[in-house]
């Protein structure tokens, strides 16, 4: 709702596909600067009062969008503002929500849980863009964003009532500097990790720009308003649950390398695809698939690197996931703004999708030399 309302708004306001991209930037810029310190933090300090206070400050920031719209007073700094801060606290709670999974159902069950939390989230992208659609075109812009504040406020209760409070790590002599020098060299040493790493790059930097691509293809290639918004944004959501429900359900081992590599690029070709549709029903089939597709290779990256890390490094590891799933996220969408104010959406779509495909060839062909040059060595 949150992402559906915003965006239209930032539309409402400028006419702008630039201005719609720089708010993506303006949310997910500070993950590029914080997630990697929000890791330490996330493995120092009880990780449930890190996500219950994060789910309050999102609720106020939604109240207060609530307000402004409500008042006639909002004006695009305030949207920009607002997104700073909410990128500011989905830094720091995002490691330590990541993280908080292994301490509620163990090592052995964090594939099913993943995949159960990829579900949630993406029912929301389901019931959120449907019922945002149908309220800012009866009640206005102000109810969707109550309603969200309201989802921020039941949030912090549920976590609040989780009897788990999340493991902490003895800090030992290590400064807090060292502990985050120790996750990143763990990171960098090990190569499937790297590889893991890579593959959620490509899937983030050039995919998860939906919230410009979307807005864009539906008012300027298919001509609708914000119910057909709504219908593509739940269509990437029904894809998108089920490919988790298909991941949870496949195995507890832990998924591989290939099967990752080629959901990133399905996604990407869909993108491609989706380039060149001039029909609704047509793009929310296309948009069906790469949703699937995408959280396929996201969730599965997420599911490996869970499974991988130590347990003292789990809150590092996952800043580094998080750094790149949603600290990157600001270069695609400003070049996804950028290339659609430019040349139109369709450009920017097919352009994201062939970028994503050559960068997942360089990944395929490093590991290639990396396994001859094992063998020739073992040989």
């Amino acid at each position: 709702m949150q992402s559906v309302a915003q965006s239209w708004l930032v539309l409402q306001i400028t006419d702008s596909p630039f201005r719609l991209g720089l708010i993506s930037t303006f949310m997910f810029g500070p993950m590029l600067i914080f997630s990697i310190p929000a890791g330490a933090v996330a493995d120092r300090l009880p990780k449930r009062r890190v996500v219950v206070t994060s789910a309050l400050i999102q609720g106020a920031m939604g109240l207060t969008l609530t307000a402004l719209v409500a008042s006639g007073s909002i004006r695009y700094w305030h949207v920009a503002t607002i997104a700073v801060v909410w990128g500011l606290v989905n830094a720091l709670d995002t490691p330590a929500r990541q993280a908080f999974l292994v301490d509620l159902v163990g090592r052995e069950d964090v594939g099913n849980a993943i995949a159960l939390n990829s579900v949630a989230f993406n029912g929301a992208r389901i019931v959120g863009p449907a019922v945002a659609g149908v309220l800012i075109g009866a009640f206005g812009l102000s109810s969707a964003f109550l309603l969200n504040a309201f989802a921020g406020l039941v949030g912090a209760l549920a976590l609040a009532a989780v009897g788990t409070s999340g493991t902490r790590v003895p800090r030992g002599d290590a400064s807090f500097g060292q502990q985050i020098l120790e996750g990143l060299r763990y990171a960098g040493g090990t190569p499937r990790v790297r590889r893991l790493l890579g593959v959620l790059f490509v899937v983030t930097i050039t995919i998860f720009n939906f919230s410009v691509y979307i807005p864009l293809l539906t008012r300027d290639v298919l001509a609708a308003g914000p119910g057909t918004f709504g219908l593509l944004m739940a269509a990437i959501g029904i894809g998108a649950m089920t490919g988790a429900f298909a991941l949870g359900a496949a195995s507890r081992a832990e998924p591989t390398f290939p099967l990752l590599a080629a959901a990133a690029g399905v996604s990407c070709a869909g993108l491609c695809v989706l380039s060149a549709v001039s029909r609704v029903w047509l793009a929310a089939l296309v948009l069906l698939i790469v949703g699937l597709a995408s959280i396929v290779a996201v969730a599965g990256v997420n599911t490996a690197l869970q499974m991988m890390a130590p347990d003292a490094l789990r809150g590092r590891v996952m800043s580094i996931y998080t750094l790149i799933f949603g600290g990157v996220f600001p270069f695609g969408a400003f070049l996804a703004g950028a290339t659609a104010e430019t040349w139109g959406v369709r450009a920017a779509l097919a352009g994201a999708g062939g970028f994503g495909l050559a960068v997942l060839a360089l990944i395929l062909a490093a590991g290639v030399r990396r396994a001859t040059a094992v063998n020739d060595r073992s040989g």
